[in-house]
């Protein structure tokens, strides 16, 4: 309190009703009128709106301890600060330059400026801008002759000697009003102001020679560009991203070629990133020309911009994979079924047997691959359930020892009463595997890798990494590594597909892409954190899920052999795929089964149109030229009700699972299958 008592600033103590509780002899000798009992009643002389202003900064003061800002007033400029002591809020006002400063008319060093509302009315002149027009004026466009006005751009202002050309800067006043401040073009009023007109603008400024070198700065720019900024440094060892060279971009705008055109650069600061737009303007000094660069902080526009640029490109990706999939998929049905059907004349003692187990284990291998894709496109078929993270990481734990091998140790710490989760359990089970193997292989000399689980509840969103997670109780797994770290302009990077830091053989590229796709598809989210050196951790955020569910219906059946049902019937089976259509016919006729083909939805129903015919089973495609499959089906069973359905396709089931659920008797059947798969499936559809 001794320390408030003698600060030449008033200085008032509120609770956090606004009620003064104290005030310094300065706060009481300023305000020389009957006490008032509130603070905004206090402020209400001075500022337009002190209700908004005293609660803007109580709020702030609460949530970080301390907050100002900075407001233009008829009296000048004056920065009211608030800090929270204890319960309650010390208040301090202290006048920065008041307006009497610019009252010795011309040859002040004080800027010219007019504070205008949202309608461009003028509010007030100070005394350097009256001097500057030679009479009070009422509306901004008495004054300039170019409207709308854009800040740091040039404009033609009327004065008492003609009109002359200068640099408009932009500065936000409370109440929505604007600062709007001329400077200096050289004019006579200006010549022995010089620099120390431009001090008074809490607007970082640069002054720059035509070879580039720093010749002055104020406050804001040191601030906003950092150490490095000094007199007779040069602007290229500052800032870069042009695509050019900066010497061109000011010879350029000194050539009158690029007047006025903000550029987007980055700023060469080794501490944090840090985006700027600047406008330069062309002045005179003595003759000579010097630029004016006006510098805005661009940081959270780029960040946000590259957010979303990042955004798209994931989407562009999810959907190329998926599309590449599905396709792929097309083309492994028919290699592994006509290998089956090679398989099926060969005996193991045949020397071209050992060759089609190849095949067959390789297009194995392709299928997998395509799975990793349809996992980041998010479009594969899961199989959701009632999963606890404790118990699948229990019956994990034998396998990740040894994955992770000797020389790494892995720690699992589990939350006593963890909250169970609705998902794929095989394929979380591989998103946890591939998390820990790449936590291995970022600790080539060995390490620990902790894996913790717990309950979150979350009281408010989560924001972060362009995605909001919303208010809810979630399961947290975080996997912690002690190992190289990832550097930050790679962290963007690592949930793309094919994106990968090893050596060519060692990965592909596809592990942590098909987390995010897994993750994502099972309505979690995926963050990474990462400290170069130190370590990295992922954190998986799952909702809980309370409700008692039934058991998974599993759509594709188990693999039967026994052919418990009868083999025979006739089957329908329409497929656009030539050479899937073949194999699926040669294996269900090879089972017995009267086949009927058809390469569209609308031969099908063609077919259909005999009604002496008698079908058993539709096998069909789902996704075809024309007409789909679900609808194709829907008309069909308008005539032949209780047939049996087996949809098959190279998307995951979710594609069209709102338009199975109306089908009855239906399953799903995913690409590529098997002839053991297909034939099995029909079989059980057969009654």
């Amino acid at each position: 309190m001794s320390t408030m008592a003698e600060d030449p600033n008033p200085c008032i103590i509120t609770n956090d009703d606004g009620m003064i509780v104290a005030q310094n002899n300065a706060a009481l000798a300023t305000f020389i009128r009957p006490a008032q009992p509130k603070i905004s009643d206090l402020f209400a002389p001075l500022f337009a709106d002190p209700i908004a202003l005293i609660a803007r900064l109580a709020v702030q003061a609460t949530q970080t301890g301390a907050a100002k800002e900075d407001i233009t007033t008829r009296d000048g400029t004056m920065r009211l600060s608030a800090h929270r002591v204890g319960g309650d809020l010390l208040w301090r006002l202290e006048t920065l330059w008041g307006a009497s400063d610019g009252a010795s008319g011309a040859n002040d060093h004080a800027l010219p400026m007019v504070m205008v509302s949202q309608a461009n009315v003028i509010l007030f002149m100070n005394a350097a801008a009256r001097a500057l027009v030679g009479k009070r004026v009422t509306a901004l466009s008495q004054i300039i002759g170019d409207m709308p006005v854009e800040a740091g751009g040039m404009v033609t202002v009327q004065t008492a000697k003609g009109p002359i050309c200068t640099t408009m800067a932009e500065v936000a006043a409370s109440a929505n009003r604007r600062a709007l401040y001329f400077l200096p073009h050289a004019e006579e009023r200006f010549k022995d102001a010089g620099w120390a007109a431009l001090q008074q603008l809490p607007i970082p400024l640069i002054k720059v020679a035509p070879g580039g070198e720093v010749m002055s700065f104020n406050d804001p720019a040191s601030r906003l560009v950092g150490a490095d900024l000094a007199e007779g440094a040069a602007l290229a060892e500052l800032m870069e991203g042009l695509g050019r060279s900066i010497s061109d971009w000011l010879q350029d705008t000194l050539e009158g070629r690029l007047l006025q055109k903000p550029e987007f650069l980055r700023l060469k600061r080794s501490d944090r990133e840090v985006f700027v737009q600047i406008r330069l303007s062309l002045i005179s000094e003595s003759g000579t020309p010097v630029l004016i660069a006006v510098l805005h902080d661009a940081t959270e526009l780029k960040s946000l911009e590259a957010q979303f640029t990042q955004s798209q490109k994931m989407q562009a990706i999810g959907q190329l994979a998926g599309g590449v999939a599905h396709d792929f998929n097309n083309l492994l049905t028919a290699i592994s079924g006509h290998c089956d059907l090679l398989l099926l004349r060969h005996d193991p003692s045949d020397r071209d047997y050992s060759d089609l187990v190849q095949i067959d284990q390789n297009a194995n291998r392709a299928a997998a691959l395509v799975g990793q894709l349809l996992a980041f496109s998010r479009k594969q078929t899961l199989r959701p359930e009632t999963v606890n993270m404790r118990d699948t990481l229990a019956d994990l734990t034998h396998l990740l020892n040894r994955l992770v091998g000797e020389t790494v140790t892995l720690t699992l710490s589990h939350d006593p009463i963890l909250q169970s989760i609705r998902a794929d359990k095989r394929q979380l089970e591989q998103v946890l595997m591939n998390l820990i193997v790449n936590a291995r292989d970022a600790m080539p000399t060995g390490g620990e890798i902790k894996v913790t689980t717990e309950n979150t509840h979350l009281d408010e969103p989560l924001t972060r990494d362009r995605v909001t997670v919303p208010v809810g109780r979630y399961v947290t797994v975080q996997v912690t590594d002690a190992g190289e770290g990832i550097a930050p302009d790679r962290m963007q990077k690592v949930f793309e597909p094919f994106y990968t830091t090893k050596r060519t053989g060692e990965g592909t590229g596809l592990g942590l892409s098909t987390a995010y796709g897994i993750v994502k598809q099972s309505g979690g989210y995926i963050f990474v954190d990462s400290v170069v050196g130190e370590g990295t951790t992922f954190t998986l955020y799952f909702p809980c899920h309370t409700q008692k569910i039934e058991a998974p219906k599993f759509m594709k059946p188990p693999i039967s052999t026994s052919g418990s049902k009868r083999d025979d019937g006739t089957v329908l089976l329409v497929e656009d795929e030539a050479p899937v259509r073949a194999f699926a016919s040669r294996a269900l006729r090879m089972r017995g089964y009267t086949v009927l083909e058809a390469d569209s939805a609308e031969m099908a129903l063609k077919t259909l149109e005999d009604e002496a015919l008698t079908i058993d089973v539709f096998v069909t495609d789902v996704i075809m030229p024309g007409m789909d499959g679900p609808t194709w089906v829907r008309e069909a069973l308008k005539a032949r009700p209780g047939v049996p359905v087996v949809f098959v396709s190279g998307y995951a089931e979710d594609s069209f699972g709102d338009a199975q659920m109306t089908i009855p008797n239906s399953v799903f059947l995913p690409k590529p299958f098997s002839l053991t798969e297909l034939t099995n499936t029909v079989n059980s559809q057969i009654q």
